[in-house]
């Protein structure tokens, strides 16, 4: 199976999630992205899975040896997003939850203020 299929089936999975929306297709960054009201918690890029997730969990992914911190093509990475290595032997399933909790976390924060 492909990343691309892989991808497609963690989509399937997360559209009976209340809130998350499907990739809106198009061009830029995010357009492979899967939606939390709005908040881009998961997507593919260059073939890996790509999540959101709180720069400390990010730091003990890449120090793991788990991927790299993603970059989205401006030479600079994001400290909020990862992007897991192919050989990876982690879960897409759990690593996609994992970021949709935090698109919920941020969301509560930022309906707060």
């Amino acid at each position: 199976m492909t990343p691309e299929e892989r991808y497609e089936d963690l989509v399937d999975r997360f559209m009976s999630v209340d809130g998350v929306t499907p990739p809106e297709g198009g061009s830029g960054f995010g357009r492979n992205a899967m939606r939390y009201r709005r908040k881009l918690f998961a997507m593919i890029a260059r073939g890996r899975l790509v999540v959101k997730l709180p720069a400390s969990r990010v730091d003990e992914l890449v120090a793991a040896g788990h991927g790299d911190r993603f970059d989205a093509n401006k030479g600079t990475p994001m400290k909020e997003w990862f992007s897991l290595d192919r050989e990876s032997q982690l879960e897409w399933l759990s690593l996609a939850q994992e970021a949709l909790d935090f698109a919920r976390t941020t969301v509560r924060r930022g309906s707060a203020s």
